[in-house]
């Protein structure tokens, strides 16, 4: 039956046929766990036994309570942090594009930290920030030990702490990227600009910031959605202690400490509307120029 329909016909099946799979899968694991989350953002609920519908208290308790929505103002470290990472990345990137030697070395000593897994960093700069550890004793080393503190204990020092670690651990994939497109560009194009005079300032200025220049937006995006939803680092160094918790992890807290899943799928809820903002305006500034 299948071989008497024409191509048309048959080639619109077979799409389907390899749609229907990944789109149930989309359905059932992506969409319907947000329904449900929206849904219970509206009750009050422990988990378990009855919901009760509290209409929009659970928003109003989120955006009331300093502690669960100050919890905000320490995504700006990880994106300051992000913005140091991307200068560096681009920077880093320029070099190795640049005529030096030993260039696949380098690339795998600047990607190598990406590739290590969250809690293992995680637990790595833990004991490289603890008393006596790692940076305590180099700084007593080169006679800095008059500015050694708690690096995971002190409020003033924590988030700039754990902003440095994500810095180490995602430089190298901005470095990867940015090199990607880097490489792109043709090496005539740069030894034409030689021949007429263009130094490497008027080179990285007019031939491989344009070349990177929707990596960059995107990277800065990417940034802003990552910011607001760190997790990892601060979970596993410090537990949310000494003012470096998160947004993420005052929603976990809220949800399996608590026992208040419905204030806790609010507090999901709006991180989901913040990213999908932050979406939604990436395709507005990713759109193609024609």
């Amino acid at each position: 039956m299948f071989s008497r329909l024409d191509y048309k016909q048959q080639r619109r099946i077979i799409i389907f046929l390899f749609l229907v799979v990944p789109i149930t899968f989309l359905l059932l694991f992506t969409y319907l766990p947000a329904i449900n989350m929206i849904a219970y953002s509206f009750t009050s609920w422990k988990g378990y036994g009855t919901k009760t519908f509290v209409g929009l208290q659970n928003y109003i308790d989120i955006f009331s309570n300093p502690e669960i929505f100050g919890a905000f103002k320490n995504s700006i470290y990880y994106f300051v942090g992000g913005i140091i990472q991307l200068i560096l990345a681009f920077y880093l990137a320029v070099l190795v594009n640049s005529k030096l030697r030993g260039k696949g070395f380098f690339k795998s000593i600047f990607f190598f930290p990406y590739l290590i897994n969250g809690v293992a960093i995680s637990l790595m700069f833990l004991f490289f920030f603890q008393p006596e550890g790692t940076l305590d004793t180099l700084m007593k080393m080169i006679g800095l030990e008059k500015y050694i503190t708690l690096w995971l204990g002190n409020e003033d020092v924590v988030n700039y702490s754990l902003a440095f670690t994500s810095i180490w651990r995602y430089i190298g994939y901005s470095f990867i990227i940015f090199l990607g497109a880097m490489q792109s560009v043709s090496t005539e194009v740069l030894e034409a600009a030689e021949i007429d005079g263009a130094g490497e300032w008027h080179k990285i200025r007019y031939i491989l910031v344009p070349s990177v220049k929707n990596i960059i937006k995107l990277n800065l995006i990417l940034n802003i959605s990552g910011a607001i939803s760190v997790f990892e680092m601060p979970y596993i160094m410090t537990g949310g202690a000494n003012g470096s918790s998160t947004f993420v992890i005052e929603t976990m807290n809220t949800a399996f400490k608590f026992n208040q899943v419905g204030k806790a799928s609010a507090m999901a809820v709006v991180v989901m509307f913040i990213v999908g903002t932050v979406a939604l305006i990436q395709n507005i500034f990713f759109k193609e120029e024609k």
